[in-house]
């Protein structure tokens, strides 16, 4: 069994961050790990309230990780503060991990701010670099190139920009396009797309977390980028079509549909 480590935030309601992360790992056959970066209060309608971890924890938590565990692979989630953002830096500098799957979370779907201003430019100088995958949807890839995204065509250059500050893979995720939802993975120069419709729901609430999750968990298993790529969307499309329509704003994906459905559970 892969041991799969998550960095993030954690999310009272459950839906993403840590505890998206863990319950991706754990539906997808893993062993899963956490070291918590952030406290959120939020629910399926938006964040109210944040609350970072000290950095010295949060270095801690990653040591007593890899003092004891083996680990397969990392998946690292809200990181806002600049201070967390060197620890994590300077630990996987000092660790090597195999694999680095980055989601960089910057704005919540509510649009609440979960990077603060002055950590984005060493998220992208210091921590981009570190990643074998990076993974920003088209408001992030905004964010980091400085660049506006309204189509395939400028998905394309924001993919060539990100791996030009040193990313050897990035998924530029298209589900804010209109009426779809195409991912572009950026390799070696290849451009391979991933084609899927935009679904009809608003159980959508963790759905970069899961994907991110998704690709570290394959990654370690030994998938190539594409085929994990492929899997990790397959994944998360079929835990949107069963989304759960919890609270009153965008519930979450189904995390475990599959293994509902296999143990004899009605799936709706």
């Amino acid at each position: 069994m892969k041991n799969i480590l998550t960095i993030a935030g954690s999310d009272s309601s459950g839906g993403a961050g840590i505890q998206a992360d863990l319950k991706t790992f754990a539906a997808l056959g893993t062993y899963g790990m956490s070291v918590i970066t952030a406290v959120t209060a939020q629910n399926t309608c938006g964040v109210s309230k944040v609350q970072n971890i000290d950095p010295e924890i949060v270095k801690a938590q990653i040591d007593a990780i890899f003092d004891d565990i083996r680990v397969d692979a990392i998946k690292i989630g809200m990181v806002s503060d600049i201070e967390i953002i060197k620890v994590i830096v300077e630990r996987l500098r000092f660790y090597e991990p195999p694999i680095v799957v980055l989601d960089p979370v910057m704005i919540s779907k509510s649009g609440y701010y979960l990077l603060a201003e002055d950590a984005c430019d060493i998220l992208i100088k210091e921590l981009l670099p570190l990643a074998t995958l990076v993974t920003p949807n088209l408001p992030e890839a905004t964010a980091i190139t400085g660049q506006n995204i309204y189509n395939k065509i400028d998905m394309v250059i924001a993919a060539r920009k990100i791996a030009q500050l040193g990313v050897k893979n990035v998924l530029v995720k298209g589900g804010h396009l209109d009426n779809r939802a195409d991912d572009l993975l950026y390799k070696d120069e290849l451009e391979i797309w991933f084609e899927e419709n935009h679904i009809e729901t608003q159980n959508t609430h963790g759905t970069g977390c899961t994907l991110s999750s998704a690709l570290a968990v394959f990654l370690a298993q030994g998938e190539t980028m594409e085929n994990a790529v492929r899997a990790s969307k397959q994944y998360v499309t079929t835990g949107i079509r069963h989304g759960l329509p919890i609270g009153k704003g965008q519930g979450p994906l189904h995390h475990f549909v599959s293994l509902y459905a296999k143990a004899g559970y009605t799936v709706k």
